[in-house]
């Protein structure tokens, strides 16, 4: 059987090959599967590398958006702890300003009852005041006229002045010029005089009326329930009683002396032991 060649060297036949043809035929092939094994390698190295590369690429981009992530959530609970701080402030002093004006509406409690009190009374006035104005005049008019004859019935101190003001006093009702207001406040003005008498002390140099001789005094009134008369040189002296003149004694001048001093501030108050004008439950 013909020898075959391999690259060009005779190889023999299966049942001629000699071992160092068979294992330099190994070798070869062995070298040929490294060579693929390591290209295959390289090839796989390189593709590793690339993906391990965009594995980190990924990695690193994931955690700066973490960390972005992470930063604006912290801004934002820092943000939502600012405004529940500011809340819980304004929160507070709510309550403050609301036990404030319920301490304020407890005070006013009181005055408010009285000023819903006020109300209902001048809603009943207003209900009657139709009534009251047609009613006016004439009430005005007789007040007038009991006024006058008070005066006259009482004990006669300054009677002509307090016969002038009721005088005053009725020409101011007949003048259409003035509104029923005023011509209500000139009335009361009047009876507030009138009640002042019978309040104060008081004193003035006047002349005196006896029959057909008139000579200076001094005067002396206690209220309504005592007015009396002093000559200036102390020597006389008078009570009015029952419409007339009575005369003192010189203890009793002595002292209408004391009270003229005491009501003309010369003299410290003290008490006096004097007659009467009129008792005491019959004043007006």
């Amino acid at each position: 059987m013909a020898n075959k060649q391999i690259n060009g060297r005779p190889v023999a036949g299966p049942s001629q090959a000699s071992p160092s043809d068979v294992v330099t035929a190994g070798a070869a092939a062995r070298n040929s599967l490294l060579g693929v094994s390591c290209a295959l390698a390289l090839a796989l190295g390189h593709s590793g590398v690339a993906q391990a590369q965009n594995t980190a690429d990924n990695l690193g981009d994931e955690a700066l958006a973490a960390q972005t992530t992470q930063a604006e959530l912290q801004a934002r609970i820092d943000q939502a702890d600012d405004e529940v701080r500011q809340r819980i402030e304004a929160l507070r002093q709510a309550e403050q300003e609301a036990q404030r004006l319920q301490s304020y509406n407890q005070a006013l409690a009181p005055q408010l009852e009285q000023l819903k009190a006020t109300l209902e009374q001048r809603s009943q006035g207003m209900a009657t005041m139709a009534e009251t104005r047609d009613a006016l005049p004439g009430l005005l008019n007789d007040m007038t006229r009991r006024l006058d004859a008070w005066v006259d019935q009482d004990v006669p101190f300054l009677h002509g002045e307090r016969k002038a003001r009721v005088a005053s006093l009725e020409a101011s009702l007949a003048n259409p010029e003035l509104t029923a207001a005023e011509k209500l406040e000139r009335v009361l003005a009047a009876w507030r005089a009138e009640l002042d008498y019978g309040r104060d002390l008081d004193a003035w140099r006047g002349t005196l009326e006896e029959g057909d001789q008139t000579r200076e005094v001094d005067f002396l009134r206690l209220g309504r329930v005592g007015w009396y008369y002093l000559t200036p040189d102390g020597q006389n002296g008078g009570v009015w009683n029952d419409g007339d003149w009575q005369s003192l004694s010189a203890a009793e001048r002595d002292q209408v002396e004391k009270g003229l001093q005491i009501v003309r501030d010369q003299r410290a108050p003290e008490l006096l032991t004097l007659p009467l004008t009129q008792p005491i439950e019959e004043r007006s």
